[in-house]
């Protein structure tokens, strides 16, 4: 070997081999334990031993009634992403690139505002004016002139999750508001123009021409929706820390919690944790893959 190639070769493993420690201390190790832990009966809390238990914990996870109910909320919550999040942030979008309102950059500042806000403090807020004794009764007790009215909403199983929902949208519209912005500024301005000359109307320079420009841009806002949205957990938690509204609200996220570190005696807890977290990224991986080839078939411009 060159002396040459052997300074390259040391180069090269100078600058990689941190970053390559680092992951695999970080990232790689907790992923890999994880998943051994989910076939064992092992916790440490109680100092117990580790024993091989097959595939118990996940026979466990998908006969609980709370790993559906998680489930079932968990897919609501990618719903109001993909189908809620992202067509209200490309259409606030697009009004502000085409100038439609004035105080643009006060109109901007102010959908974007949340993302600066705690997620615990934006959970606290919505719980807040969901409440008994909250904005959201007080409209009620206005409009319909009954004092005693109160918003119980989230106290009932098939509409608790609205709260949640409402959240979801007012805090996350804003950042796929600037991801579009920021690609609607990169497109020919020649190119709407000649469609504005050829008669086109706004509506339909958005639906002909823009969004099949950012489609690309559509399908990765998507993938973060999704992906962000099966992680959920500390907005839950803040909107429903205990009772029956965090039951009716559980996701996954929060079923892995309160089952890992809720009761520390249980041998099977800790490692039925585990399960649910594997669980969790493979429900993640999926929906990602299964979205990318929606993103093939209708031609994105992207390239996975």
């Amino acid at each position: 070997m060159k002396k040459n190639e052997s300074r390259n070769i040391a180069t090269y493993l100078l600058f990689v081999l941190p970053g390559l420690i680092l992951y695999l201390l970080i990232v790689a190790y907790p992923i890999l334990y994880s998943v051994v832990l989910s076939f064992s009966d092992y916790n440490p809390n109680i100092g117990g031993k580790w024993h091989f238990v097959g595939a118990e914990n996940y026979k466990n996870m998908i006969t609980a009634p709370a790993f559906w109910n998680g489930f079932k909320n968990n897919m609501i919550i990618v719903a109001v992403s993909v189908l809620g999040q992202i067509p209200i942030g490309f259409l606030l979008a697009f009004i502000l690139y085409r100038k439609q309102i004035k105080g643009r950059s006060f109109f901007q500042s102010m959908v974007f505002l949340p993302q600066f806000l705690s997620t615990i403090v934006i959970g606290i807020l919505w719980r807040m004016i969901f409440s008994a004794d909250g904005p959201m009764s007080a409209i009620m007790q206005f409009f319909t002139g009954n004092p005693d009215v109160q918003c119980r909403v989230m106290l009932h199983k098939n509409t608790a999750m609205i709260p949640i929902a409402v959240a979801l949208i007012w805090m996350y519209t804003g950042m796929y508001m600037i991801i579009f912005l920021a690609n609607l500024q990169k497109i020919d301005d020649s190119m709407i123009e000649a469609a504005k000359i050829d008669g086109a109307s706004e509506s339909r320079i958005f639906i002909s021409l823009i969004v099949p420009l950012l489609a690309g841009t559509v399908l990765t806002s998507a993938i973060l929706a999704i992906a962000g949205s099966l992680k959920s957990f500390a907005l839950i938690y803040a909107i429903a820390p205990d009772g029956i509204v965090q039951k009716n609200v559980e996701v996954l996220s929060v079923f892995m919690y309160r089952t890992a570190f809720h009761n520390y005696t249980d041998p099977l807890r800790y490692a039925f944790g585990a399960s649910i977290s594997n669980t969790i990224v493979i429900i993640s991986a999926v929906m990602i893959l299964i979205s990318k080839k929606i993103g093939r078939r209708l031609g994105t411009e992207e390239e996975y």
